[in-house]
């Protein structure tokens, strides 16, 4: 049996700023409980909600980790007395609430996954955060069906493929906005019936044209602001909108007389803050309706870049900079 080091690298939050404040440290390496699997990191996504940790408006939820970093992908290195289904040396991918950028985090049992086959590290690393978020806001709170419309809004985004891809996958009609025609293109090779262009079209104008003037039936929202009444324009009758941030703010001046006369619902939801038996039953779902899709190859995350845990900082930057099509993803050596 490997032995297991006493400290571990990680990147830290020096103090809450700018990608620069980054920094690598060495921690102590975490103990499991009784019903925790100890990861060995090989790969690490980088999401929004670590930028927003970093920039000091996103704190972790009590207990959990005060490092970055929802999801992994790793070789299983320690188990609590208590685990029942890994055991050392399985490969396996997590959602974590946080300690993610790290050579070491653990992770309650129930909320890991076993690494599709066919998928390397770097891939499974990419599919927690988007995979779990898509399933519960797309299916679960927003009830897509089979023959269904749906618009999913920043679709070149770890998310937006994401949901791309499963929704077309059982059977929607898939329409996206994205920010330049490179990325509308990338969008319809991952199976978008429809692609705009926000910054040049009307997207409310155009999806109600494709949808022959009767609106979508589900709409995953991330950008908020002034889209969210742009959002009741385009729903349909009954039509469900689903809220998972806003990069535009989320105080917003709405009439919501749409909202009552076409019979909308508007929810939303945040993954992070969720109770691990709430994970783990999105986690069965995923393996049992999802998993097999990604080992069949029908659907494969986006990797737009990755690059090594070190350097954390470059991989905010370059989220941040918003022209990445897909996921960011770390690599820890």
């Amino acid at each position: 049996m490997t032995t297991l080091p006493d400290e571990m690298r990680v990147m830290a939050i020096r103090e809450p700023g700018g990608p620069q404040v980054l920094t690598e440290e060495s921690r102590p390496l975490p103990t499991p409980g009784e019903t925790d699997i100890l990861i060995r990191v090989a790969a690490a996504g980088v999401n929004r909600p670590d930028l927003l940790q970093r920039a000091g408006v996103y704190p972790p939820p009590p207990g959990a980790s005060d490092l970055p970093g929802l999801e992994v992908a790793g070789e299983v290195a320690a188990v609590g007395y208590d685990v029942r289904r890994w055991k050392v040396g399985d490969k396996v991918c997590a959602l974590v609430a946080g300690g993610g950028y790290a050579e070491y985090v653990l992770a309650p049992e129930s909320n890991a996954l076993p690494v599709p086959a066919g998928m390397d590290m770097v891939q499974a690393a990419a599919l927690p955060e988007t995979g779990f978020t898509v399933w519960h806001n797309v299916f679960e709170r927003g009830r897509l069906t089979e023959g269904e419309t749906f618009l999913v809004h920043g679709g070149s985004s770890g998310i937006g493929t994401t949901a791309i891809m499963l929704a077309k996958a059982f059977g929607a009609t898939v329409f996206t906005t994205a920010g330049s025609p490179e990325k509308c293109e990338a969008c319809r090779k991952l199976g978008a019936d429809l692609a705009i262009d926000y910054k040049t079209a009307d997207w409310v104008a155009e999806v109600r044209e494709a949808s022959g003037g009767r609106g979508v039936d589900l709409i995953l929202d991330m950008v908020g602001g002034d889209y969210v009444a742009k959002n009741y324009s385009a729903a349909a009758m009954d039509g469900r909108i689903v809220q998972i941030a806003f990069l535009r703010g989320s105080k917003v001046e709405l009439d919501l007389v749409k909202l009552m006369t076409k019979r909308l619902t508007h929810t939303g939801s945040t993954m992070r803050p969720q109770s691990v038996a709430s994970k783990a039953r999105i986690a069965r779902e995923l393996e049992d309706k999802v998993w097999p899709l990604l080992a069949a190859g029908a659907c494969r995350p986006v990797i737009h870049a990755t690059l090594p845990l070190a350097d954390a900082a470059k991989a905010h930057a370059l989220l941040e900079a918003g022209d990445h099509v897909g996921k960011v993803v770390l690599t820890v050596p």
